[in-house]
């Protein structure tokens, strides 16, 4: 009889329960982990977040343009509002 019992119990179909998956990290989240940036008013009168340090960059009509450098995006380089 308890041959019986064992044998049905092994016969019976198992159901694997699946674990939760994981919320994808999204690029916001990992951006958000670095450190050091400084929010700038670019000329075009847009906020723009930097990494780099501000720079002076001479003009062709012999002035000095503040330019700050490694933003966020694709942008390298920002000129700056005075």
């Amino acid at each position: 009889m308890n041959a019986l019992v064992v044998a049905l119990l092994f016969s019976l179909p198992v159901t694997h329960i699946a674990r939760p998956s994981q919320a994808p990290t999204t690029k916001t989240a990992s951006k958000a982990a670095r450190k050091g940036g400084t929010w700038y008013f670019a000329e075009n009168g847009h906020a723009v977040f930097c990494y780099g340090p501000v720079v002076h960059v001479p003009q062709p009509e012999g002035g000095l343009q503040n330019v700050a450098t490694f933003c966020q995006g694709e942008k390298i380089m920002v000129p700056l509002k005075d």
